[in-house]
């Protein structure tokens, strides 16, 4: 088998690994929690995404590996932890909370969005080993990532579509939500 393929097959198997992992132990749970807990949580996993600058430092990563990947990838992982980082530290200034909840969703999805472009477009995917000993970080850590993003989306959305057609009082409904 190829290189390539051997990489690609990786990736699919680390999305699917973490997909039944989290469905069976992680999701449960989070349905439970209110929606800043939840929120908490995930901004806790990705606020490790400091750990991204590994893709620009020399020795690590092969000197090969695409200036265009390495570069967008670090500072866009770094980005995405110091606004999840920010997030916890403002939990008690909701309104706040809120908007780092979402910038650091958006900037971490677009991120995992473009990187992956960029390893396309670069054909890194058929060079994994210029990814030395940083390997696993697309093959199992970014599944994970991408995944919590899209949970995160769906906790952030769920109450404009959960409680359309329904009567109850705008502050009760902010209390259960978890903006009060």
């Amino acid at each position: 088998m190829s290189p390539e393929t051997i990489f690609r097959i990786q990736l699919v198997l680390g999305y699917v690994a973490w997909s039944l992992c989290f469905g069976a132990y992680f999701w449960p749970r989070l349905k439970a929690m209110d929606r800043v807990a939840a929120h908490r949580l995930i901004a806790t996993l990705h606020s490790f995404r400091f750990f991204g600058l590994v893709f620009i430092l020399p020795g690590i990563v092969g000197s090969n590996l695409p200036a265009k990947f390495a570069g967008f990838s670090a500072y866009g992982d770094l980005a995405t932890g110091i606004l999840a980082i920010l997030a916890l530290l403002t939990v008690r200034i909701r309104p706040l909370f809120w908007s780092l909840v979402v910038a650091f969703n958006l900037v971490g999805a677009v991120d995992i969005l473009v990187d992956y472009y960029h390893a396309i477009q670069t054909g890194l995917p058929t060079m994994p080993a210029q990814f030395g000993s940083t390997y696993a970080i697309p093959i199992i850590y970014l599944p994970l990532l991408m995944i919590t993003h899209a949970v995160a989306f769906y906790f952030l959305l769920r109450p404009l579509f959960s409680k359309q057609g329904t009567t109850m009082p705008r502050a009760h409904a902010n209390q259960q939500n978890g903006y009060a």
